[in-house]
């Protein structure tokens, strides 16, 4: 599967619950960057927090 960089740039503060676990699940913080693979699951993921991340495919 194809790769994906996920960078946490707007703080998860003063959002609900699901976003900050979500957050947490990714193994992001502020100005991280992570790569994961492209599952469905990631992307479902992604699309939960989407504004506060910017995303790279590979």
């Amino acid at each position: 599967m194809a790769k994906v960089s996920i960078t946490q740039v707007k703080s998860g503060i003063d959002r609900n619950e699901n976003q900050k676990r979500t957050l947490k699940a990714l193994g992001l913080r502020m100005h991280k960057t992570v790569e994961v693979e492209a599952t469905p699951q990631i992307r479902g993921m992604i699309a939960k927090v989407s504004h506060l991340v910017t995303i790279e495919e590979k």
